[in-house]
């Protein structure tokens, strides 16, 4: 499968494919650069309907987590790896073992930790083949990422609603508003719950629709269906589920004026950035946003990582700043941050 003619091969270190026959696994590493330190990035395991899928998956992933360490001024380049697999039915500790060989293999050039389809679990599993396995839990505390980066978004979206609807932040900045969070995994049902303690006004989806009408119980929050959450009549749009969820039709129906969520590759493609930014909706570039994790992961529970979260809003702000005088999108300006910071770091 070609790789350096693919849409998203964006320079790329390196790209290793993976196959154990024994356990069954099938997986890509991508690291995408390290010129300001190692390539950070979780293990996502997912059934991908085609190698294709994961390779643009990966790609995409890895870059990401370049511009998100950058912008989180963290001595980490970007990676990512994803397994070719059911989470649920396919994962075993053999197949987790021969993950971690070949992480190993890579000589500390890419460190993984959790993502979707695994878990801390599996992390403790990976570690004991390979030392290069980050986000463990210590002195009896979960290495669970999610609660952190449910907090960044927390202070991304402060930002985003003072530049995107001009309310300063405040004890009640989020008293009466509306917020659609699309995904109430571990990262959204936390994000809720701190936006409901804030006085906001909740709408949940999630395809999980169990999940969704629990924590909806909890947070006294309207459920609608998923296919329906981008049509709520709210001030801000969430997205915490999978990527691509801004899509050309979906900024056409999107009642909301600020999106800010959890998600990594919100954009489906770059150019609708531009048309959130042509309907007036402010965009939060997703990995400034949800930096949290990572921010956590690379500080193992120091007690200066909350203050170090605390500056994702201080990042935005000047994003936001800078697109507005600049006529651009967020987007756009957050990318040529973040190529500032990591291209001159050697």
């Amino acid at each position: 499968m070609p790789v350096f003619d693919h849409p998203d091969f964006d320079h790329h270190q390196q790209v290793i494919h993976g196959c154990d026959a024994a356990s069954g696994l099938r997986a890509i590493i991508a690291i995408h650069d390290t010129t300001r330190g190692p390539a950070l990035g979780g293990l996502r395991i997912y059934p991908y309907a085609s190698e294709a899928d994961a390779l643009t998956d990966v790609l995409r992933l890895s870059r990401g987590m370049t511009y998100k360490s950058a912008l989180a001024d963290l001595p980490l380049g970007g990676g990512k790896a994803v397994i070719i697999a059911d989470p649920h039915r396919d994962k075993t500790p053999e197949l987790l073992h021969a993950m971690g060989r070949l992480i190993d293999s890579l000589v500390g050039r890419y460190i993984t930790a959790e993502d979707s389809g695994s878990d801390e679990a599996d992390m403790r599993v990976i570690a004991e083949v390979t030392e290069h396995v980050s986000g463990l839990g210590r002195d009896g505390a979960s290495g669970d990422p999610s609660p952190w980066t449910a907090l960044g978004v927390f202070h991304a979206m402060q930002s985003a609603v003072y530049h995107g609807l001009g309310r300063a932040e405040s004890e009640d900045q989020f008293a009466g508003l509306r917020i659609a969070i699309q995904g109430v995994g571990h990262v959204g049902a936390s994000l809720a719950r701190r936006l409901h303690d804030a006085g906001a006004g909740l709408v949940l989806a999630d395809v999980d629709r169990d999940a969704a009408a629990r924590l909806a119980g909890e947070l006294d929050a309207r459920i609608v269906a998923p296919e329906a959450i981008v049509d709520a009549e709210v001030d801000v749009f969430a997205p915490c589920a999978m990527g691509a969820a801004l899509t050309p039709e979906v900024v056409r129906r999107l009642k909301a004026r600020v999106v800010c969520g959890a998600a990594n590759n919100q954009l489906a493609s770059p150019e609708v950035a531009d048309r959130l930014r042509d309907r007036g909706i402010l965009y939060t570039p997703d990995y400034v946003a949800n930096a949290g994790g990572v921010i956590e992961i690379a500080w193992q529970r120091r007690e200066a990582v909350t203050a170090h979260i605390a500056r994702i809003g201080t990042t935005l702000d000047e994003i936001f700043a800078r697109a507005a005088q600049e006529g651009r999108s967020p987007a756009l300006v957050a990318d040529d941050l973040a190529r500032e910071r990591f291209e001159t770091a050697g």
